[in-house]
């Protein structure tokens, strides 16, 4: 017995040693790196990632493996995979309004694939999908992480929660046309049981309406929804279930009550005040601020088919936002990067860091706020939000630098995820 239990352990000694021997090695090399963790860049790095996984963050000279295959980026810079926290990767902004109804409920899911490619590809290499029908979400992930297509990790909400006649109901029909539901409730108790529901088929965070919105057709913008006694059983729930919650909320009324229930993430917050500022500092609360999108939706609005009201709102709404943004940020308010991606095409995620800039933030901490920021708030430091040992190979290389312009990270060269090239450096 004893020499059967000594054989069994030299074998797998023998399979460890033998994986350990093959474990694909790469070895990245640049001009320089943006360190989020550090604020600072980084001349002439050399960062190592095995088997998906960073092992070291070095300077270029430093010993690494020989048989561990390099690839030098030249005068690039080397930022962490970026995350986008607010993207609705099922949904195309050509297609507003009725313009939609053409189409099968099946075809949003095919939308979703090409915008999982055009989203990866412009380096974001996890996003945070906040709604979607059909739960398209989860099938996008799961066909993404099986490999079937290429796409950025996804963390999916499912169906956006809401009440009958609010921003996440179908509003613009008449009675005789009913719209299958399921993510509509009028109390707390409903709402509980939504949330279990939507974690039941793979949501991983709880996405509410908690005021009016843009895009839908009948409401006040800043309207609230929910009483506090709803969004406050849904956090509840959520948090309980180690999910978090983050709240579509444009009103100031709206806000500061989500605000009070405890919500993880202020997705919008438009009016948010000085009352806004002091109760997302007091709960460790982000906002999640979406401030290209007035640019798009004024611009290609009409002819994609928003409906008139919705242009109405946006342009009450949009400067506002951004006056917000710069009033937030200067009060030490905890900032995210979120765009909307599907309100304005998915795939030019990164025509917000600009906006970010001209509203108040420096570079390097519009970068932090998709990178740094993000993985805290996803409570995923072990894994994303920086080139870091232990942290997945999420790399992405862009020509220049970007503390010096942002807006070159509109044109990534390079993505790698997970260790994975998934686009080359021509």
């Amino acid at each position: 017995m004893m020499r059967l239990r000594l054989s069994v352990a030299a074998l797998l000694a023998s399979v460890a040693m033998s994986t350990a021997v093959h474990a694909e090695t790469v070895v990245l090399t640049a001009a320089r790196m943006v360190d989020v963790l550090a604020g600072k860049s980084v001349d002439k790095p050399q960062v190592v990632v095995t088997d998906g996984r960073i092992v070291s963050v070095g300077r270029q000279g430093d010993t690494v493996p020989q048989d561990a295959k390099r690839i030098d980026l030249g005068d690039r810079t080397l930022v962490p995979g970026l995350i986008d926290m607010h993207v609705h990767l099922t949904s195309d902004p050509t297609i507003s309004g009725y313009n939609g109804l053409e189409y099968t409920d099946n075809f949003w899911t095919v939308i979703g694939v090409a915008n999982a490619k055009r989203t990866l590809d412009a380096g974001f290499t996890t996003v945070r999908n906040v709604g979607s029908s059909n739960y398209d979400d989860v099938a996008l992930k799961q066909g993404i992480e099986k490999g079937y297509v290429p796409g950025p990790r996804i963390v999916p909400a499912t169906y956006a929660l809401g009440v009958t006649g609010g921003h996440c109901d179908s509003t613009e029909f008449p009675p005789s046309v009913q719209v299958p539901s399921p993510q509509i409730a009028n109390t707390p108790d409903g709402f509980r049981a939504a949330v279990r529901r939507n974690r039941k088929y793979g949501a991983e965070v709880i996405k509410v309406c908690m005021t009016g919105g843009v895009l839908s057709k009948t409401d006040s913008v800043g309207a609230q929804q929910l009483s506090y006694e709803e969004i406050k059983a849904i956090v509840d729930e959520a948090h309980m279930l180690g999910m978090r919650v983050a709240v579509h909320a444009h009103g100031t009324d709206g806000i500061n009550t989500a605000l009070r229930a405890g919500v993880d993430t202020i997705e919008h917050a438009s009016l948010a005040d000085d009352a806004s500022f002091k109760l997302a500092k007091e709960h460790g609360a982000w906002f999640d601020m979406d401030i290209y999108d007035d640019d798009y939706i004024l611009a290609e609005g009409a002819k994609n088919g928003v409906f008139a009201e919705s242009l109405a709102k946006e342009k009450a709404i949009g400067l506002k936002q951004r006056q917000t943004f710069r009033a937030a940020h200067a009060a030490g308010v905890k900032m995210l990067f979120g765009t909307d991606g599907g309100v304005y095409p998915n795939g030019d995620n990164a025509l917000q860091f600009a906006k970010m800039v001209e509203w108040g933030m420096t570079p390097m901490e519009a970068i932090q706020a998709a990178t740094r920021n993000a993985a805290e708030a996803l409570d995923r430091t072990a894994d994303l939000g920086a080139i870091a040992p232990g942290r997945y190979g999420d790399i992405i290389a862009v020509d220049g630098d970007p503390l010096q312009d942002v807006r070159v990270l509109q044109h990534v060269a390079f993505v790698m995820k997970a260790g994975k090239v998934e686009k080359p450096a021509s």
